[in-house]
């Protein structure tokens, strides 16, 4: 399995989220194929957590932003907004 490169301090937050997504959605499908050797799917299973857990934590990050700036004094009582339908 390719080992991709480490997000670097340059990389923009939303781009190593989708580079993180789009891994995440490529180690999937070909653990859903079925054609890896336990030791793949294993250790495809292991990368496959990381990069959840990277994808978690960045939408924490964006979800906290987003409070910031609906109310920077206090980020902990904003209401989050209700999409348009």
């Amino acid at each position: 399995m390719a080992k991709t490169a480490p997000a670097t301090a340059n990389t923009p937050p939303v781009v190593d989220f989708e580079h993180s997504l789009d891994e995440l959605e490529q180690l999937v499908a070909k653990m859903e194929g079925g054609e890896l050797s336990l030791d793949e799917s294993l250790a495809s299973f292991e990368r496959g957590i990381g990069l959840y857990r990277h994808c978690q934590q960045s939408l924490q990050q964006a979800e906290l932003r987003v409070r910031l700036l609906l109310d920077p004094d206090a980020p902990e009582s904003a209401e989050p907004f209700e999409p348009e339908l």
